[in-house]
């Protein structure tokens, strides 16, 4: 068996209408924490959406964890320690340990403002990925030639 799985996060439309989050008591409407639903060992992610006007309500701050926000709708803040940076789509926001965090929609957002939080810990990753391989004589899955495909 590969080492791989599969979960279905809906469309962009449809995450406000998940509730989740890390701890009951601290869940809310619009978010989802993906690696709750996979296997995950090194990263983490959620997918979120806030309605215009709606904030996080709280700052935090991690002593191992690396985050990377990819906004994909709406357009909201973040505080970062003592800056507020605004954010769009296409923003991709990396926070790094002990930088404090927090977010929001803007009020006159045109739409929810959502996004995918991407958090690592472990060992730093190699400018170059050296542990992969390459095998360029392997047919692509899609070719009518490959193994197993009539």
């Amino acid at each position: 068996m590969s080492d791989y799985e599969i979960t279905e996060i809906g469309g962009l439309d449809a995450w406000r209408d998940h509730f989740g989050g890390f701890a009951p008591a601290r869940s809310r409407d619009g978010r989802r924490v993906v690696d709750h639903e996979l296997t995950m060992q090194f990263i983490g992610m959620t997918a979120n959406a806030l309605a215009p006007g709606e904030e996080a309500g709280y700052w935090h701050t991690h002593t191992r964890v690396e985050e990377l926000y990819v906004f994909l709708e709406g357009r909201g803040q973040m505080g970062l320690d003592d800056d507020v940076v605004d954010v769009r789509p296409g923003s991709v926001v990396r926070v790094g340990q002990n930088v404090w965090r927090t977010w929001r929609a803007l009020p006159d957002s045109d739409g929810e403002l959502r996004w995918l939080c991407i958090r690592a810990g472990g060992e730093a990753l190699p400018h170059i990925p050296d542990d992969s391989s390459r095998d360029p004589e392997r047919p692509m899955p899609w070719d009518a030639a490959a193994p197993g495909r009539a």
